[in-house]
């Protein structure tokens, strides 16, 4: 908004082009960064915290295993809303908050078996042998 109030007063107010000599360069406004200003490279990946959740799921997965992380695949990775603080995984006999909670579910694949982890609210992702959600 600025910028375009700013040339459109610099092209009102103008020098003519005898004023400002015959080829001089002529500055217009760009969408590319100033110097100083900090870039990022096209190529970073991008840091969201369901990439660390992942991080976190495939690191676990990995060490209960016994292999390395690079052997783990991720197959999905989605946002849900559990039900209850159970986060989809509830157990015999415990009791849980009723209430809807937002979390991840992160599928992992790894020795020819597929893992789920589940996530939700400030908890870190665990496994969940046997999803009910």
């Amino acid at each position: 908004m600025v910028v375009v109030a700013v040339a459109a007063l610099a092209i009102g107010c103008g020098e003519s082009s005898s004023d400002r000599g015959e080829g001089a360069p002529v500055e217009t406004p760009s969408s590319s960064p100033s110097e100083g200003e900090p870039t990022s490279p096209a190529t970073s990946p991008p840091t969201t915290p369901a990439a660390g959740r992942v991080e976190v799921a495939v690191a676990d997965l990995a060490t209960r295993l016994g292999i390395e992380p690079a052997a783990v695949e991720v197959v999905s990775v989605e946002e849900v809303t559990w039900r209850d603080g159970s986060l989809g995984c509830a157990q015999p006999g415990m009791a849980y908050t009723q209430a809807l909670v937002a979390g991840s579910r992160i599928v992992l694949r790894a020795d020819g078996a597929e893992h789920e982890y589940h996530q939700g609210g400030s908890k870190p992702p665990f496994r969940c042998a046997k999803p009910t959600q």
